[in-house]
């Protein structure tokens, strides 16, 4: 509402609700902290799980931050601003997303005391900015040197990013697993620089036995069986046709009726049918192929043909599952079957089908390059599998990001409290108000080994003084034994992490609270639809009580202490 000669004007439509200055930000910050308290407890290897619950009654159990946060289905829509800082993190790295999460909430938590000490929004944020930039030089000055020949360090990579994400201590079997993987799609740039291609990786679920049972293949498994009983369960010398289009007789350009009047006619139909279908099938055994994959359907006719002709076939493969064969077998993935000649071929020693837990799977070894590798997970339920399903794409990431890198951290909040102490060096440069912020950055960055002492059952101000007393006194990788509760040297006991997990969780913790401290002003408007019958009403009527209709609650955040009127 704005005012000309004394006639007031409408700006808004009506119904729209607006927050501004010291309301709004205080509402974006309480609704943003609230989230980083939702995953605060499932940080180091000793968090707690969450139990999530979805609309149709699924039940996940995780402690992954990202599955977490996703899971949650935030409706806020500063708090969603956080989310989407923790999954740019997780798709950059990979792992981290629960050091965003706290990273950011403190960062706000801090701000907000600024604020109310009377410093402006702008001078935090160009504090923040600059103890970032110098938070990832401190970072870059601690990292060490790793490479490929390093397997040993690159399996405690894998340990460590694995930690806490499972029922017990992390599976050595497995962390070996992780690094063959890694390094069987690694590729050397013409430069020199490593490239990972983790696209390459395959991984296949199946429940039953343990997950000891867990087997790695150089080569591609293929949730499927053959298409016909008759045809071999074991091709040798495998000539791979892989089409993207059905094998059946193609439908006519334009709607026609056929009026059948006889048996005879009937029979001339079905047999012209029959010829079409066998015409479609010649094509492909006229190639020469053994084994095909198909994209599509195969018609049952089709089949017969097939299996006569001794070729193993298989329907309905995901896209995804194609492309990858057609790169590791050489072949070429085939959209017009008068087009396919032998040369779209792939080639594999062995294509053969056997008997997982019940269920029937393709196992296509001895690809023409290589390059590719597969992974089946056991366990014994399917939250099981899928709580090892996370963990390992963790730890993939974050062995790849060291293999890219070739630089370590220590792990177990050690390099946050050299961070702490360096950034309170640093603000000691500053004349302005910009060193309250870089000292408030300071303090945030405690909070991590602090969460660690906290979630493993340790006093946390004790634990993070004794941590701050060994770094003083020259142990710069000295971090938290969480299992032990003792300060040690991370390095000595093979606590390390990916150089890129740390500098990418600060600067989308510090991209996330910036964007978020400079909103003074939220205007949303009403929204269109009608309540549900018997919803209650809030806020002038507006449905659910809350901000223009949203929600009063986060998706099933209830019990978080999410006060009212930020949502």
């Amino acid at each position: 509402m704005a005012g000309l000669g004394g006639q007031p004007i409408l700006i808004l439509r009506e119904g729209a609700r607006r927050e501004r200055g010291k309301e709004a930000m205080s509402n974006n910050i309480m609704a943003a902290r609230a989230v980083a308290k939702a995953v605060r407890s499932t940080l180091g290897p000793r968090g707690m799980d969450k139990l999530l619950v979805d609309t149709i009654g699924d039940v996940t159990i995780t402690n992954d931050g990202v599955t977490i946060l996703r899971e949650m289905e935030v409706e806020h829509p500063a708090a969603k601003m956080l989310v989407e800082a923790a999954k740019a993190q997780n798709d950059v790295v990979g792992d981290g997303t629960t050091t965003v999460a706290i990273l950011t909430g403190e960062l706000l938590k801090r701000a907000e005391e600024l604020m109310d000490e009377g410093v402006h929004p702008t001078i935090i944020v160009q504090g923040y900015r600059m103890a970032a930039d110098k938070a990832i030089k401190v970072l870059e000055e601690m990292a060490k040197k790793v490479s490929t020949e390093d397997r040993d360090l690159l399996e405690k990579i894998a340990l460590t990013a694995m930690a806490g994400k499972l029922a017990g201590a992390p599976d050595v079997k497995i962390a070996k697993d992780v690094v063959d993987m890694v390094l069987a799609v690694t590729e050397e740039t013409d430069d020199g620089k490593k490239v990972v291609s983790l696209k390459n990786v395959i991984v296949e679920k199946k429940t039953g036995e343990s997950m000891d049972d867990t087997e790695l293949f150089q080569g591609i498994i293929i949730d499927k069986e053959r298409v016909h009983s008759n045809m071999p369960k074991k091709v040798k010398g495998a000539k791979i046709a892989i089409l993207g289009t059905p094998i059946e007789a193609r439908d006519t350009e334009t709607k026609a009726e056929i009026s059948i009047t006889s048996s005879d006619q009937f029979k001339i139909f079905a047999n012209q049918e029959k010829e079409a279908i066998q015409k479609v099938a010649d094509k492909v055994i006229a190639t020469g192929a053994n084994v095909v994959f198909c994209q599509k359907g195969i018609d049952d006719l089709a089949q017969s043909y097939l299996a006569k002709a001794g070729i193993m076939a298989f329907r309905r493969i995901r896209k995804t599952d194609l492309k990858k064969l057609a790169r590791a077998s050489g072949g070429n993935i085939v959209t017009n079957l008068d087009e396919m000649t032998q040369a779209d071929l792939g080639h594999a020693d062995l294509v053969e089908e056997k008997k997982v837990s019940g269920a029937h799977m393709t196992f296509v070894t001895g690809l023409a390059k290589e390059g590719t590798v597969s992974l089946l997970l056991r366990g014994g339920t399917q939250q099981v599998v899928d709580s090892l399903e996370r963990a390992l794409d963790d730890a993939l990431h974050a062995v790849a990001a060291a293999v890219e890198d070739e630089t370590l951290v220590a792990g177990g909040g050690a390099p946050e409290v050299e961070l702490y102490l360096k950034l309170r060096e640093y603000s000691t440069n500053f004349k302005g108000r910009e060193q309250l912020a870089v000292e408030k950055f300071a303090e945030a960055m405690a909070e991590i080994p602090k969460a660690l002492a906290e979630n493993a059952g340790f006093d946390a101000i004790t634990k993070l003084t004794d941590m701050k007393s060994s770094h003083e006194a020259g142990m710069k990788t000295g971090g938290l034994n969480t299992l032990e509760g003792k300060v040690v040297d991370m390095w000595a006991i093979g606590v390390v992490e990916p150089l890129r997990v740390k500098t990418q969780a600060i600067k989308s913790a510090t991209d996330a609270a910036n964007l978020i401290l400079r909103i003074d002003d939220v205007i949303a408007s009403k929204r269109t639809e009608q309540p549900p019958a018997g919803a209650g009403a809030g806020m002038g009527g507006m449905p659910g009580g809350g901000m223009c209709g949203m929600p009063a609650g986060m998706g099933g955040m209830g019990g978080m202490g999410m006060p009212p009127g930020m949502m």
